[in-house]
């Protein structure tokens, strides 16, 4: 089994190619640039590339090759496709029986060893070599790629005047996504990179002189390279065309959606035209599948909230709301229950306006007004289905409210969302749609209340000691800060000088008693709701934000600018 990374450094020390000193030296590039080791010695010039890689290959007891002098077959490059080779670095070697060797750089990454065996559905057999050659060899085996930006792309249009007649429009809206047309280079280049940068939605935005080209990155709106005006039109009927959506129709709102595959992986586009002044603006929601099939345990949840959590939704009936803004993660929250009980004895369906992520083994029902197909018409017919769990998209309305209240009253579990502030606020909330308050008080079993913070970036990560408002305002003591350890984030071009990277959830989790269900019988104000859940061990969004701040998680003007209600 490989050691820890970063331990073939003590090969190279022992073998007289490195000294301390120099070793030194190296980790404080690493630390500066966000380099990894090799890269850092290669950089200094104090170890070729082959004393490198073969300290990583006696280090970790694998097997280390010169891709430049082998000569794979054919028949064993086919054996993985193009995408998957280019997106892990990875190049297949040789075959035997089930077993196939295949070239790789990283001897720690196992996760991708693991994916890879599942993609492949064979037994893999690692070997070293270095990421250079696997990319040349990857180039030389499966053809080399032209890499492309939106930048270049955007300057070709403004030093070359084209201009698009209608039926120009046309054809390029129509053709093939693999097409050389500049405008549909343009739309899948700006899809590439937004998926790329991890954004999860793109804004086309038209003005009177410009277009505005927008990606949300961890939840903040970042711009891009401005698009001549003149190009609005064809970019908005390529979109249109992808997404199967009527591109002679201009005055009203569209929707539409769009399947495509990039590096490997498979993404949906949920797309929305509104006409505005200037012509119709856009927003391409991207709904990564990957991102939720995570577990309950990697969303955020303090130990001690994740048990209570946990041993909540696996009761057999009752209702779990989720509740928060649009764009707080309560579908990833409720897609991670599901994902945990989802299993062959279970009988899961939802109702959902619309469906985002499509789930194995679940039976998910799409909201279609136009067709009186509303929630309550599903929630009405699903329970004639004989489930054990159902997901209702969102409490809107009296009718949904009721109809869920009275499925769990008769034996089935329910998850829904609610648009509420904080989790006391959902109790109050339920009353004013009309619900009656014995009923809210025998259905509710729990209330989390969420809010997502941006995570301070791993690669430029530094000590920080915040400012003495930020402190009073998170309710520390001086005490409490001083045993905390604060942190926050240089900026590198690993979060493009932003200093966080990634995003994680703050809870509230509110789990019902029998003092709060009589406070609620009796129609008492939240407030009083609160101050029992804080007895009895709640704690707020604000608090939990804290906590991780305390622990280098995040940052407390991070957690402050999300919490800013809880905070007064």
């Amino acid at each position: 089994m490989a050691k820890a990374r970063g331990e073939f450094t003590d090969v190279l020390v022992k073998r007289g190619l490195l000294s301390p000193d120099q070793l030194n030296e190296a980790r404080s590039l690493m630390q500066q640039s966000g380099a990894k080791m090799q890269d850092a010695l290669v950089k200094l010039g104090y170890c070729s590339l082959d004393d490198i890689m073969g300290a990583v290959a006696e280090n970790s007891g694998m097997q280390s090759v010169k891709l430049a002098e082998l000569t794979i077959p054919g028949s064993v490059i086919e054996l993985v496709p193009e995408s998957v080779a280019r997106e892990n670095v990875v190049i297949p070697l040789d075959q035997q029986n089930n077993t196939l060797k295949i070239a790789v750089h990283d001897p720690s990454d196992f996760e991708t060893l693991t994916k890879l065996q599942f993609i492949l559905n064979r037994d893999i057999q690692p070997v070293l070599a270095a990421k250079e050659e696997i990319i040349d060899a990857i180039n030389r085996h499966y053809g080399q790629t032209e890499t492309e930006s939106v930048d270049s792309m955007l300057q070709e249009f403004t030093d070359t005047q084209i201009d698009f007649t209608e039926t120009e429009q046309t054809q390029a809206a129509g053709d093939d996504f693999e097409t050389t047309s500049p405008v549909v280079k343009l739309v899948n280049l700006i899809i590439q990179e937004a998926v790329a940068l991890k954004a999860s939605d793109i804004h086309i935005e038209p003005f009177a002189d410009r277009i505005r080209i927008r990606y949300r990155i961890d939840g903040v709106l970042v711009e891009r390279d401005s698009p001549p005006r003149r190009l609005l039109a064809p970019l908005m009927s390529r979109i249109k065309i992808m997404g199967n959506i009527d591109i002679s129709e201009k005055r009203r709102p569209q929707d539409g959606r769009i399947k495509m595959n990039h590096k490997g992986k498979h993404f949906d586009l949920r797309v929305s035209f509104l006409p505005t002044n200037h012509g119709q603006s856009v927003v391409m929601r991207v709904l990564d599948r990957a991102s939720i099939q995570v577990s309950i345990r990697d969303l955020g949840f303090s130990e001690e909230d994740m048990k209570k959590f946990q041993n909540v939704i696996k009761r057999p009936n009752g209702i779990v709301l989720v509740t928060g803004p649009t764009g707080s993660g309560k579908t990833t929250t409720l897609y991670s229950c599901l994902n945990e009980l989802n299993r062959p004895d279970r009988k899961i369906i939802t109702a959902e306006d619309p469906v985002e992520y499509y789930l194995p083994g679940i039976n998910q029902v799409e909201v279609k007004h136009n067709i009186g197909l509303d929630f309550q018409r599903i929630i009405r017919a699903m329970l004639r289905q004989a489930p054990n769990i159902i997901l209702v998209g969102e409490i809107r309305d009296k009718e949904t409210a009721e109809i869920a209240v009275q499925a769990s009253l008769t034996g089935h579990m329910v998850f829904s969302t609610l648009h509420t502030n904080d989790a006391p606020s959902a109790i109050t909330r339920l009353q004013d749609i009309g619900v009656p308050p014995f009923l809210v008080a025998s259905s509710v079993v729990a209330i989390l209340a969420q809010r997502l913070v941006r995570l301070i970036c791993p690669k430029c990560k530094e000590p920080d000691t915040p400012p003495p408002h930020e402190i009073k305002a998170a309710g520390l003591t001086p005490q409490q800060a001083a045993a905390a350890t604060f942190f926050r984030g240089r900026g590198c071009s690993h979060c493009h000088h932003t200093g966080y990277k990634g995003r994680k959830g703050i809870y509230e989790f509110m789990r019902m008693n029998g003092a709060m269900r009589e406070m609620t019988f009796n129609r008492e104000p939240a407030q009083a709701i609160r101050r029992q859940a804080r007895l009895h061990g709640m704690k707020t969004l604000l608090e939990d934000g804290v906590n991780k701040c305390c622990i280098g998680m995040t940052t407390l003007e991070e957690v402050l600018s999300i919490c800013h209600a809880a905070a007064g």
